[in-house]
């Protein structure tokens, strides 16, 4: 062969990139490729027309890896930054945000065989496994042996092994265990790239420049195979396998790709780039190369060469062409007689002779040829002898030395080796014969036909050989691949025809016919026969008249046999959910015109499974017509018609089906009825749920779409009307049991809601104003507050909500009834809805943090419920965008925002994320509401009835301090809870002990320090030595039979410590002043002062008075380290919620330490010796008792434990 000389022209280029071209990678689909570049960009290209499909931006720097999964599905690429990117194979839009995978620069990506992990390399000297569904990180990343960079990743065929390529070694590691199973040096210095052969028998390896060249490993023994590929000059980035499995392609930086052949390892072909190379791939079809460097584009080469014509046998022509080879033989013997020097007669003879397989004397007539005149002739001859005889050694040499006599002619030059690889092949050497004509074709694209005709026959020859053997798919792949050819219709075909029949005997017409025949039959044994009707209609359309003719009987045969086999398997395949196979299977059933009501069910199926809805609806109906009274096509036209949406037809179709079972004839049939419900059985539970959903939804909301304001039933009719709704019925009725779960998914999902909060401002859209008008509809510019509510309404359809609520227009406030109700059940629909939308109307656009804390939205009364009461919040500027540009899905959940609301209002993020309503810790929540006010006086009472949980009689006119003194006593009546009495302040009208405004409860709680559990075990100590223990004990049980608080008809039943006030004196002052401040002295307490607005009479013991007054310490059954029994749960069983544990109080229980009733006594008057707060009672002429208002903590202490105070309840107006 004569020397190889580079290709410097490839034929195209793509160009596009702004960098150099560091990865490509072809699509199963053959029509695309995507290329990587240090331009920090991926490229997808149309390979048909060069054009670029998508620029993929996203990565932040070069670059430098990238794979597409087996299925084409997923494109991964990797940078200098250790960032990688999934993408989608298709549209080249990017699936997940960049995964910062390495700290280092990523140099190989490779999927796993199934694509569900893709395996990662970096300088960082590891390699990771990713989850393709997750994107996570599979275990930990994997060291390499020595600190060393990983250059190149690749997974065997099979999956089960991964090469790594390092600076230092290469390694083989098991994929599924990640078990290192070798570790070797491969080249002098560093391993750059990998591939492994299509079978996972052989890895190749290509190294750097100091050893530059190509290494094949057998990975089983770590040991090279054979010597190193020697021809590149620099390092080698990239190896590539040819699909047949037969070629390799090597890109380096010395600038050129080298074509190997993978048998004899000889470089069959080079190209040459003008810059140096990164990397490089084949076509899918493997006919060209596509190599791609710091030329900053892709180029492709053509894989095949050039044909030659063959030379022509003339001597006794026809009597070999026909067969006659006595004759032949007899023409030329005569021919020798009658010239006995004649060389070429000689050479032609021992052609005669090797086909009738007269090896020996076939060698002599060439051996005496040569003698008499070394020729062409006599060479082919003497090496076709050769062959026969097995001396294929000897024989090359022959074939070699016949190259001498050919002139140099090309045509002459590519006859011969047809020759030889014909006489090869004869030998039994098929793959140097195979790989002979394939560098054959490869180099000499102008004779191409020659090569073909050469290959169809030899592939004949290997098909049966493969078929005898029960290799099956092997022997489809030969016939196949000689049918395809294209040699049988060409021009020339009948010229080469006769020259291969002269040297071989060849009968290429009947050749023909047999290779298509049994092509059909090797598929059909091969279990394909979907395959095999279409090689058989192949067959029809390529062959002429008689031939078809000639075998029609077989052919009828075989579509029958076809036809059954491809019905079976089709089941199989449908089994499995194979369902592309399964059509496949039952079309060409179907095809061969001899298919059953059943193969188009089947079909059906299939075609469902692939959600192919309109094809398998004219299957389904196909079934209908062969059979209308089966109830299996009214099935499948109703899988098919719910698939397409086409959801009343699918009822309709789906009830007919109901109709066929009931009436069927027999009793197994009608049986099936019962896996099947009524529509109106479905529809009778929707309903049930429906309503359960909207009991804890608003009475009326806005339809985002129409802008129309609905009321229930409203909801309940556009819901009936929708395609959910539809989709919804036409789906559960297939079932034998309700799907409840899924019903209540997907009523709650149609009728969820987004809710306003907001501050009023002037003039704002009421119900009048837009009852019966879209809140869209221009001629409702005028409406105060319209710009608002659209905007609210348009942001909650964005947000994919069908419904939105606005206390503005949704409530009729002029219906005192729906008023009471809407007031009441404000905080459960807050609570049940899908968004809360907070609109900050004084926050302008891109403000800063903290403007929120300054929006007046912070300081009225309503907004606390709101915001509390929402699972899910957003905060919205005044233009309608998020406030602080803050994309969270739920501002409860930014830690900024809830910061800046914690600073605001006092209440910290817990309570705001997981706040139950209950009226335990009653005085905390006081306290979040005494800086907030309302527009109607009695609403700062009524906006807390659902923090509470309490429901109560709504009545505007009541004011303010009426307000809150009921639902004050509410909370004291049910819950016992009597923390709300704490505070400092202007008594209430409604009873004295409970404040004139919320605003008495802005200080904070008087918490005194608790003493701690040392101490308290010291005093209890020092009480045992002191105390007589039935003292304790008495006084225990006595506090532990008190009853709770009562609270009603403005009474309060308080229990508590009560100390007589024997001495009150005014402490004199220099000026007067609006304050008073008392001295007071009380039996069994210290002296103690107490400040007052109001006047008290003063007396002491040498002047008393007739009215009674009393120091009281509240009872609190804390004191006892018992469970609380006062703690409500009702209200929070109105959410379904359990009790939450952050509103018990629990004190500090040390349950354990204080097991006897001895114990726990002197614990308690250890506790009751401690400072208390204290309340002032003035008896009134009636008896009962006032609260004396105080503008501080009155803080009163016991002198010794014997002083408690007297066990009483005290009615206090």
């Amino acid at each position: 062969m004569s020397q190889l000389i580079s290709r410097t022209r490839p034929l195209r280029t793509f160009e596009g990139h702004e960098g150099g071209v560091n990865a490509v990678a072809v699509f199963p689909d053959k029509r695309r490729m995507v290329t990587g570049s240090k331009d920090k960009t991926l490229r997808l290209w149309d390979l048909e027309t060069g054009v670029v499909l998508k620029k993929m931006e996203g990565h932040s720097s070069a670059v430098f890896a990238l794979a597409v999964s087996r299925d084409g599905r997923i494109i991964a690429s990797g940078d200098a930054n250790g960032e990688i990117i999934a993408w989608h194979g298709e549209t080249g839009e990017s699936l997940i945000q960049p995964i910062k995978a390495h700290p280092q620069k990523i140099l190989s990506l490779d999927f796993s065989s199934d694509g569900t992990v893709l395996a990662t390399g970096s300088w960082d000297g590891t390699f990771k496994f990713w989850c393709t569904k997750t994107w996570r990180m599979q275990g930990k990343p994997i060291d390499t042996c020595g600190p060393s960079d990983v250059c190149c990743v690749r997974y065997s065929p099979s999956g089960e092994l991964l090469a790594i390529a390092t600076f230092g070694n290469i390694e083989i590691y098991n994929t599924r265990t990640r078990e290192r199973l070798a570790s070797f040096k491969g080249h002098t210095l560093h391993n750059l790239s990998l591939a492994w052969t299509l079978d996972g028998t052989r890895l190749l390896s290509g190294g750097s420049s100091i050893d530059s060249t190509i290494r094949e490993w057998d990975p089983s023994t770590r040991q090279l195979v054979g010597h190193p590929w020697q021809g590149h000059t620099n390092n080698i980035y990239a190896i590539a396998i040819h699909p047949a499995g037969t070629l390799v392609a090597s890109a380096s930086r010395d600038r050129h790709v080298r074509l190997w052949r993978l048998s004899d390892r000889r470089t069959i072909a080079i190209f040459q780039h003008s810059s140096p190379l990164h990397s490089v791939t084949f076509s899918e079809d493997g006919k060209h190369i596509l190599s791609g460097g710091q030329d900053n584009m892709i180029s492709e080469w053509a894989v095949k060469g050039v044909h030659s014509m063959i030379l022509a046998i003339t001597t006794a022509r026809d009597a070999c062409i026909t067969g006659d080879l006595s004759t032949a033989e007899e023409l030329l013997t005569q021919g020798i007689r009658t010239d006995a020097n004649d060389y070429t007669s000689y050479a032609h003879r021992s052609f005669v002779l090797a086909r009738k397989h007269d090896w020996d004397h076939a060698l002599e007539d060439a051996i005496k040829s040569i003698s008499i005149q070394p020729s062409l002739t006599g060479f082919i001859s003497k090496g076709i002898a050769l062959c026969g005889q097995g001396h294929i050694r000897e024989a090359r040499a022959a074939f070699d030395v016949a190259s001498l006599f050919t002139n140099q002619d090309s045509k002459t030059n590519h006859f011969l080796l047809l020759i030889k690889a014909i006489a090869v092949f004869s030998a039994d050497q098929h793959d140097e014969a195979m790989v002979l004509i394939k560098e054959l074709a490869a180099a000499c694209p102008t004779s191409d036909l020659g090569c073909r005709v050469v290959e169809i026959y030899l592939r004949v020859l290997l098909g049966i050989n493969a078929f005898d053997g029960a290799r099956h798919d092997e022997a489809a792949d030969h016939f196949t691949a000689a049918v395809n050819s294209g040699a049988f219709s060409s021009k020339d075909f009948h010229e080469i025809y006769e020259d291969l029949t002269v040297l071989f005997g060849w009968d290429l017409a009947s050749l023909c016919l047999t290779a298509h025949q049994k092509r059909c039959e090797a598929f059909l044994s091969a279990g394909k026969p979907d395959e095999a009707l279409e090689a058989h209609k192949f067959m029809i359309d390529a062959i002429d008249e008689s031939a078809e003719a000639s075998c029609l009987d077989w052919s009828n045969a075989f579509k029958q046999e076809c036809s059954a086999f491809c019905a079976a398997n089709g089941d199989v395949a449908l089994t499995a959910s194979d369902y592309d196979r399964a059509i496949d299977l039952y079309s060409a059933a179907i095809n061969s015109n001899s298919a059953s009501g059943v193969v188009f069910a089947n079909r059906s199926k299939a075609r469902l499974g692939k959600m192919q809805w309109i094809e398998a609806l004219l299957d389904a109906q196909k079934v209908i017509e062969l059979d209308s009274l089966s109830y299996l096509g009214y099935s499948l036209k109703h899988a098919a018609l719910h698939g397409a949406r086409c959801y009343d037809e699918a009822i309709q179709t789906f009830q007919t089906m109901l109709s066929k079972l009931d009436n069927a004839p027999d009793i197994q049939t009608r049986k099936l009825r019962q896996q099947y419900l009524r529509p109106s059985e479905v529809e009778r539970a929707i309903r049930r749920v429906i309503d359960a959903q909207l009991d804890n939804a608003p009475l009326r909301v806005l339809d985002t779409t129409t802008g129309l304001l609905c009321d229930r039933e409203a909801q309940i009719s556009a819901f009936k009307m929708s395609i959910e709704y539809e989709e919804l019925v036409s789906s559960t009725i297939t079932h034998p049991d309700l799907h409840m779960k899924r019903i209540e998914k997907v009523v709650m999902t149609y009728l969820q809601y987004a809710m306003l909060s907001h501050r009023w401002e002037g003039n704002e859209p009421l119900l009048q104003d837009i009852q019966g008008k879209s809140v869209y509809d221009p001629e409702l510019d005028l409406v105060g507050g319209m710009t608002k509510l659209r905007s609210f309404c348009k942001t909650s359809r964005d947000a994919g909500y069908n419904w939105a609520w606005s206390d503005t227009c949704c409530i009729d406030k002029s219906n005192n009834v729906e008023l009471q109700e809407s007031v009441n059940s404000m905080f459960v629909w807050y609570h049940h809805s899908a968004l809360t939308i907070i609109y900050l109307s004084d926050v302008p656009p891109s403000s800063k943090s903290g403007a929120l804390a300054k929006s007046v939205w912070n300081t009225r009364g309503w907004t606390i419920q709101e915001f509390i009461a929402s699972k899910i919040i957003l905060f919205y500027q005044n233009d309608w965008t998020l406030y602080l540009d803050d994309h969270t899905p739920n501002h409860k959940e930014s830690f900024a925002i809830m910061q800046e609301l914690k600073d605001a209002t006092g209440i910290d993020q817990p309570a705001v994320v997981a706040f139950r309503p209950s009226m335990g810790g009653a005085r905390e929540k006081l306290h979040w509401a005494s800086t907030r006010i309302t527009t109607r006086q009695e609403d700062i009472a009524y906006s807390l009835f659902g923090i509470f949980g309490v429901r109560l009689t709504v009545d505007y006119g009541e004011k303010h301090d009426k307000a809150l003194g009921r639902l004050l006593q509410e909370i004291v009546a049910r819950s016992g809870d009597i923390t709300s009495l704490d505070w400092v302040g202007k008594p209430s009208d409604f009873n004295s002990c409970l404040p004139a405004s919320i605003t008495s409860y802005q200080a904070p709680p008087c918490n005194l320090p608790l003493l701690p559990e040392d101490q308290i075990q010291s005093s209890v100590s020092s009480l045992r030595k002191t105390v007589a223990i039935d003292f304790a004990s008495n006084l225990y049980t006595m506090l532990r039979d008190m009853s709770a608080p009562r609270f009603a008809t403005q009474r309060l039943h308080l229990p508590c410590l009560a100390f007589n006030v024997r001495e009150v004196r005014r402490v004199r002052r220099p000026a007067p002043e609006a304050h008073f401040i008392y001295a007071v002295k009380a039996d069994g307490l210290h002296d103690l002062f107490i400040t007052t607005k109001e006047t008290l009479v003063q007396f002491w013991p040498a002047r008393p008075i007739e009215q009674k007054f009393v120091l009281v310490r509240p009872w609190d059954r804390s004191l006892l380290e018992l469970p609380d029994f006062g703690y409500d749960t009702e209200s929070e069983e109105d959410y379904g919620m359990s009790p939450s544990s952050d509103d018990r109080s629990s004190g500090h229980s040390v349950e354990q330490e204080v097991a006897d009733l001895e114990s726990r006594a002197l614990r308690l008057l250890v506790r009751l010796g401690q400072p208390f707060s204290a309340f002032l009672l003035a008896q009134q002429r009636s008896g009962e008792y006032k609260r004396i208002a105080s503008d501080h903590d009155i803080i009163g202490q016991v002198k010794d434990a014997a002083s408690v105070g007297d066990i009483r309840t005290i009615e206090i107006l």
